[in-house]
């Protein structure tokens, strides 16, 4: 068994990363916003850096629970989630903007809604 506080604290980390990048791709409305200027750089760098958050939390959110509580929610891709923290993180400027605008409207509130769902779960 697992610490289900610690792993409730770690899903609320992730979820308020994932609501600091919803709010901070306000805005962007095709790929290219991110790199047509400066402000789109900034949005695309603060947007990685809570990505690679994401990421790493998942990863210890997996290790805490053995492997035994994400498994449960085959919702979300969870190896590609934590995969990516690691693409940012090591091929930083390899970083294809529409792969980060797609994360970022399409797998982001997937994955945000997952984890208020766990989070519930873990605490009934």
């Amino acid at each position: 068994m697992y610490d289900k506080s610690l792993s409730i604290e770690i899903l609320q980390q992730t979820l308020t990363a994932c609501k600091r990048v919803t709010n901070r791709f306000k805005g962007i409305v095709t790929a290219e916003d991110f790199l047509k200027d400066e402000r789109g750089l900034e949005k695309l760098d603060a947007i990685c850096m809570q990505l690679i958050a994401i990421g790493e939390s998942l990863k210890n959110l997996d290790k805490i629970t053995n492997m035994e509580l994400l498994v449960l929610y085959p919702a979300i891709e969870w190896q590609k989630a934590m995969g990516l923290r690691d693409i940012i993180s090591h091929h930083y400027f390899d970083i294809n903007a529409e792969v980060i605008y797609d994360v970022c409207q399409n797998e982001i509130p997937k994955l945000s809604l997952e984890i208020s769902k766990i989070i519930e779960d873990l605490g009934n």
